[in-house]
């Protein structure tokens, strides 16, 4: 079945939500909150950027290269970047995690990163969202790339932290699951590079040179050395049948890391009849950074905004 049927067959809701969507209006709101989370005795850094009672809270995952601020919060002068300041201005919640050997959270003793460690860190920031927070409803997780999958698996282990998942530029692929060289050793530690920081912008034209300098910036600023992950027989663990929550699978029509094959086979299996599979159009692997970002966050809040 092709990604269009799917989504057309999935999401009727979604094409009645968006008629009905207000435009998305930029609005800056200044430097993030910073807080440190400790997690098995780990801190985390993560950032928030909220209305005071916002209609809906999000815990962002970052992808396998860039923290949260290059990720998420892009500042570019005369531009529109930043997803927290797009959910903000739809009055949206939005917290972002640095994961373990990211942004400004440390590596813990042994310099590695792993799946199921990735995923306990992101459980237990969701559970100190709830407790700061009791009375309020669950956080929606959002995952771009790896985090697309580290949020899959908290969704599967721990559905009661959650009221929804929503993963974008999910890039499972055959080897995923195998180990880099030398993972049994010391981490190597990487310097990261101009090139890699820009290779995720693709689209001729989707994005201007300005807003791209500026990622580029962000980024090396943020992550000057790559983070390491190993013990990736843990992606295995992936199954969609084990979501059972309302699931929004995102996908940028020009993302070289979204195989359809891979995205219909999570579709069919997640186990909630609360589910869409939106293409956007002229969107690449940083669809919600390009030209594309208002229809990116129109999919968002339509999803967001459903009565559940």
């Amino acid at each position: 079945m092709s990604r269009g049927l799917l989504a057309r067959n999935s999401s009727r809701w979604l094409l009645m939500a968006l008629a009905v969507a207000a435009p998305v209006v930029a609005a800056a709101t200044g430097e993030p909150i910073a807080h440190e989370v400790r997690v098995d005795g780990h801190p985390l850094r993560v950032w928030e950027k909220a209305p005071a009672e916002p209609r809906a809270r999000l815990l962002l995952v970052h992808g396998r290269t860039w923290s949260t601020r290059p990720d998420f919060d892009l500042q570019v002068d005369g531009e529109a970047k930043s997803l927290m300041d797009g959910l903000v201005a739809m009055g949206m919640g939005a917290w972002g995690v640095d994961l373990r050997g990211y942004g400004e959270t440390p590596r813990d003793d042994s310099g590695w990163l792993t799946p199921e460690r990735a995923a306990a860190d992101v459980a237990g920031v969701l559970a100190w969202l709830a407790a700061r927070d009791p009375d309020a409803p669950r956080p929606y997780l959002f995952g771009w790339s790896y985090g697309a999958m580290v949020s899959q698996l908290v969704a599967q282990r721990r559905p009661d932290l959650l009221s929804g998942l929503i993963l974008f530029g999910y890039p499972v692929r055959p080897g995923i699951d195998r180990d880099p060289e030398g993972a049994d050793g010391e981490p190597p530690r990487q310097a990261t590079t101009s090139q890699a920081a820009a290779s995720d912008f693709i689209v001729p034209g989707a994005i201007s040179q300005a807003a791209i300098d500026a990622f580029v910036a962000a980024a090396l600023a943020a992550d000057p050395v790559r983070a390491d992950w190993r013990e990736l027989a843990q992606w295995r663990g992936l199954d969609g049948a084990s979501v059972r929550l309302p699931t929004l699978l995102l996908e940028g029509y020009h993302d070289p890391l979204a195989l359809d094959d891979v995205h219909a086979e999570l579709f069919s299996r997640l186990d909630t009849d609360d589910k869409a599979w939106v293409v956007i159009p002229g969107g690449g692997h940083a669809a919600f950074l390009e030209t594309p970002r208002d229809y990116f966050l129109e999919q968002l809040e339509a999803f967001l905004s459903r009565p559940r």
